[in-house]
Parts: structure tokens; C-alpha cells; sequence
């Protein structure tokens, strides 16, 4: 099927008008936002005076957030969610999002207008896909993580509606960490995914990686068979191994769409092979590229965290956020990955590859990945 893509950059730009903001003028903004007395929040407000340079001053464009240094997410976690409220929001409504725990105790994000950007943004992605639309099958984090928020507010922007499991991905971490196994909660959450997709024809099927795998494995029958038209997938990539398989073997007649990201930077989107690129050993055929100026990915030597690598080699990555409702500058991800450059669908850099980042070649920093 032909998609719209050629001038998908354009679209987004139209939908969502702040993407075609300079990124530095974004910078500017969002310095002001976030440290203007009337606007900033609390949690922003109480470290300006010992930051040591004047955010409104100093940063002049996005380079010079590296004034911040790198970002400590146990800040983030003793946080009361109440400070994390930028003032300028004082008088609209918001909700607490909580991460699903990875690398040690949930941080805590305040959503305010940010859900709305995600929803247009990848709505319009599956608008050029030919997907949008008909009811969806949410096998995905539910209670306070963002993902099955978002899956609820794109399902009411076309009316569908959503078939959720219940599913904490916390309970399953916490079982690893105490040396036991995932495999009865994720049979749990598979058997409410079987029971659903028999009593429902969903179009649309949201989950991970790790449990696309899993639900494969116990079809009876094709996905596409339920009236699947496309699996959307979130979190952390699979092996090239392993999505091969998947795309052989389980999802004939589906389409397949991918994004790399959490809660903290929001969704990276998938873009597929472009013709002449090389390939990236270990990759699945696509890269992953999150939407300027909301949030700007770099793929740094583990060594140096300011010194980002070049195109086709493999780093750290390092994420800043900038969002009304979250600024998070120079945050260095769990992940490793190789960076990729611009893309026709997605005029910037990407990242491929990802896996867990392995620091001096052993374990990856206590990160518990679970049904991720």
C-alpha cells in the first residue's frame, strides 16, 4: 500500500505547528517557561538559585543546556508530584504519571498538554499508514502509566473504543529483582488478550515487544484473522532475530509499527529501511526518531556523555526533554544504540539498534526490563 510519508514532515508540522519551531527558539521559550517566577514550577523554581548561571541569560539555544549538566533522576523521584506543576498551569487540570520502575523506584511526571501533542503525532503517523481508526486492544500497562493513557486518548480522537487488560508491570520487575520468574504473570496477561481478541475484532493492537513474542507464540491462528490491521509496539526494540520471526511467522497481512521510547521522553517514531542505507548490525531494518523540539535524543560516547558520536557508530544515549509540563535536560538512558542520520520521513537524527546499555560489559546498571 502507498502511504502518505513523502510529505508526512509537512503534515505533522500542520497538525501539531509547534514542530516547526526552531529548536533553538523553543529553547528560549521553554527557558522562560520554566523559570519564569509567574510560570515555573516549584521543583524548577527552588534549583534556579543554585544552578550557578541565569537560565533566562545563559542559554541562548539548545546547546547550552549542557549549563545544566546531567540530569539525576532521584530528583525527579522525591519530588511531590504537586511541584513538578509548572504555576503557569495552575488553573488546569492535570494527571500523575508514573514510570514502570526499570531502573529502581517509578519517577513521577504531571501531564497537562503533553498526552494531547503524543496523541495528534502518532494519529497522524497511522493516518499515512492507513490504519487509523476502528476499536483497539490495549494490551499495555494500565493505573498510572502514560502508555495506556495514551492508547485511551488516540482511540477517543476517532471515537473507537478500548479493550484493556489489567497489567502492572511493576508486579513482574519485583518478582525478578526477588530471584523468581515472569512467566505466570505474563500468561496472566496473555490469557486476557486471547479471551479478548475471541470476543472483539479490534483493528488495532497495542503492547511491547516482549509481549507481542509471547501472544505470538500461543495464537491459534494469524493475527490478522481477529481483524487485526496493525500492531503498534512501545518500549525497547526486539533483536533483529526475533522481529524476522515475528514478521514471517505471525504478522502476515498486519502491519507492524514500532516506537522506542518511555515515559520520560516520550515516543520515538519508526521510520523503515530508506533506499541506499547502509544496514546497522544487530538492527531490525528501521531507526527510531523523536520530534523536535518536544525532545532531542544524542547517542554520546559511554566515556564522555557530552561528546555525541558519529553517524553509524554506537553510544549511550542521552535524552532532553522539552515540554510545558516537563523539562528534563541531559538525561542518560538505560539504552545503548547506534545513531542513524536524518530520515525523509523524519528530518532528523535517529537512533537503531537499541539495546540495554552494559556498563564496562556487565550488567545493565540493575535495569529490570520484565514484560518491556
Amino acid at each position: 500500500m502507498t502511504t502518505a510519508f513523502g510529505t508526512l514532515p509537512d503534515l505533522l508540522r500542520e497538525r501539531v505547528p509547534e514542530l516547526a519551531v526552531d529548536l533553538d527558539t523553543w529553547t528560549r521559550r521553554m527557558m522562560r517557561w520554566h523559570f519564569g517566577p509567574e510560570t515555573a514550577s516549584p521543583f524548577w523554581a527552588a534549583r534556579r538559585a543554585r544552578l550557578g548561571f541565569d537560565p533566562l541569560k545563559d542559554v541562548d539555544g539548545f546547546a547550552a543546556l549542557e549549563l545544566f549538566g546531567l540530569f539525576d533522576k532521584a530528583e525527579l523521584r522525591a519530588a511531590p508530584a504537586r511541584d513538578l506543576r509548572p504555576r503557569g498551569y495552575r488553573d488546569r487540570p492535570f494527571r500523575v504519571f508514573e514510570t514502570g520502575g526499570t531502573t529502581g523506584p517509578p519517577c513521577r511526571i504531571v501531564n497537562v498538554t503533553r498526552l494531547a501533542y503524543d496523541v495528534e503525532i502518532y494519529r497522524t503517523v497511522l493516518e499515512a499508514r492507513g490504519v487509523a481508526g476502528g476499536d483497539v486492544l490495549a494490551m499495555t500497562p494500565s493505573g498510572p502509566h502514560a502508555y495506556g493513557h495514551f492508547v485511551e486518548g488516540l482511540a477517543d480522537s476517532w471515537r473507537g473504543a478500548v479493550h484493556a487488560i489489567d497489567f502492572d508491570p511493576r508486579w513482574v520487575k519485583a518478582a525478578l529483582r526477588a530471584g523468581g520468574e515472569a512467566d505466570a504473570y505474563t500468561a496472566h496477561l496473555v490469557d486476557q488478550t486471547l479471551a479478548l481478541l475471541a470476543a472483539e475484532r479490534p483493528s488495532l493492537l497495542f503492547t511491547t515487544s516482549r509481549l507481542l513474542l509471547e501472544l505470538a507464540m500461543r495464537l491459534p491462528r494469524p493475527l490478522h484473522t481477529y481483524g487485526i490491521r496493525a500492531v503498534c509496539t512501545g518500549g525497547t526494540s526486539c533483536t533483529a532475530a526475533e522481529a524476522e520471526f515475528l514478521r514471517a511467522e505471525h504478522l502476515p497481512g498486519v502491519q507492524w509499527i514500532d516506537t522506542y521510547g518511555n515515559t520520560l521522553v516520550g515516543h520515538a517514531l519508526q521510520a523503515d529501511a530508506a533506499a541506499g542505507a547502509p544496514d546497522v548490525p544487530g538492527g531490525t531494518g528501521h531507526s527510531y526518531h523523536l520530534p523536535p523540539p518536544f525532545a532531542v535524543l544524542k547517542v554520546v560516547d559511554p566515556a564522555d556523555p557530552w561528546r555525541e558520536v558519529a553517524v553509524g557508530e554506537r553510544g549511550r544515549v542521552r535524552a532532553t526533554t522539552l515540554l510545558e509540563d516537563l523539562f528534563l535536560p541531559n538525561l542518560l538512558e538505560r539504552d545503548s544504540a547506534v545513531r542513524t542520520g536524518p530520515h525523509p520521513w523524519f528530518p532528523w537524527d535517529g537512533v537503531a539498534a537499541v539495546r540495554p546499555f552494559q556498563e564496562d560489559g556487565g550488567a545493565n546498571g540493575g535495569a529490570v526490563e520484565g514484560v518491556y
